[in-house]
């Protein structure tokens, strides 16, 4: 049953668009914008936070300027052993709704495997600035990241942050220099964005009118329209080695979108990590050493 404050949300949407669609999509793009909260949600939650926080404090912290972001994004700079560092640089990107500290176990992976580790709180997420965010925030995030630490010999990214690399990398903004990795991981992340704006549009209820009027504002943001945010499409076109992992059993993104990714390039190989989910394989022991293979070009190990 929906909550109170859904309805209510539901039922402004609806009597805004009585009067303006127009409004009404731009009222609704905002709270699609609008990030979560940025406390653990559940004990458990607030447990991983407790046990996250002294090797993220170990970071280097930087905070980067964006025009889009209003106030910017922090940039947490984690730095190997002298002994073990290969020169490697490598950006990790987290996932709608949670923050660097839920990456620690990769980002662990990846320092202990030699690289220099570069990893995102996005706008209104974990450290950073603001409550909203968007794709091109998101881009923006990226590239603000390059200039002052890049150039990466790979990147990471989970959900909806291998998704903002792949648009990264496919240029998506045009005012936006492409940012291409000599690597790229993509784990459990979205292939298109047109989905995720209808499904926010069924669940609100939005009318045929709002729903236009809510990607016409993707458009005018971004400078094209929402269907060519295909950061599959975007992959297609690249001459870079790329892994996609995913698990079948994933509810939050389905499984075609790692086909979809697969068969956009033959540089891109598919891994399926079954039994993990949409969060869990993020930290996963086998998936971080398959990682770590590709990136560091050693034998590949099956994820089991």
């Amino acid at each position: 049953m929906p909550s109170f404050a859904l309805k209510v949300i539901r039922m402004s949407l609806a009597l805004v668009s009585v009067f303006s669609p127009v409004a009404a999509g731009r009222l609704a793009f905002r709270i699609f914008s609008l990030t979560p909260g940025r406390r653990g949600k559940n004990a458990k939650e607030a447990a991983a936070l407790e046990k996250a926080a002294p090797f993220v404090a170990r970071a280097e912290r930087v905070t980067l300027s964006l025009s889009l972001a209003g106030g910017g994004a922090v940039a947490h700079r984690f730095l190997p052993d002298a002994a073990r560092a290969t020169g490697k640089r490598v950006l990790v990107t987290h996932g709608w709704g949670s923050r660097v500290d839920y990456l620690t176990a990769l980002i662990d992976g990846l320092v202990t495997a030699g690289a220099e580790v570069v990893a995102l709180d996005w706008p209104g997420h974990g450290v950073s600035p603001g409550r909203f965010l968007t794709m091109p925030q998101a881009v923006q995030t990226i590239d603000a990241a390059w200039r002052h630490f890049g150039p990466f010999d790979a990147a990471v990214g989970h959900s909806f942050g291998g998704a903002s690399l792949a648009c990264a990398a496919g240029q998506a903004l045009a005012c936006v220099p492409a940012r291409v990795p000599g690597r790229l991981v993509l784990i459990g992340a979205p292939s298109e964005m047109a989905w995720l704006f209808a499904d926010f549009g069924r669940f609100m209820r939005l009318g045929p009118k709002t729903q236009v009027a809510l990607e016409g504002v993707v458009e005018r943001l971004a400078g094209r329209p929402l269907q060519e945010f295909d950061a599959a499409r975007m992959i297609g076109s690249l001459q870079t080695s790329v892994l996609v992992i995913h698990a079948e059993d994933d509810k939050e993104v389905a499984a075609d979108h790692a086909r979809r990714y697969a068969a956009s390039n033959r540089r891109v190989r598919l891994l399926w990590a079954n039994g993990l989910g949409h969060r869990r394989i993020v930290s996963a022991p086998a998936v971080i050493d398959a990682v770590c293979d590709f990136l560091f070009e050693k034998e590949d190990r099956a994820v089991a």
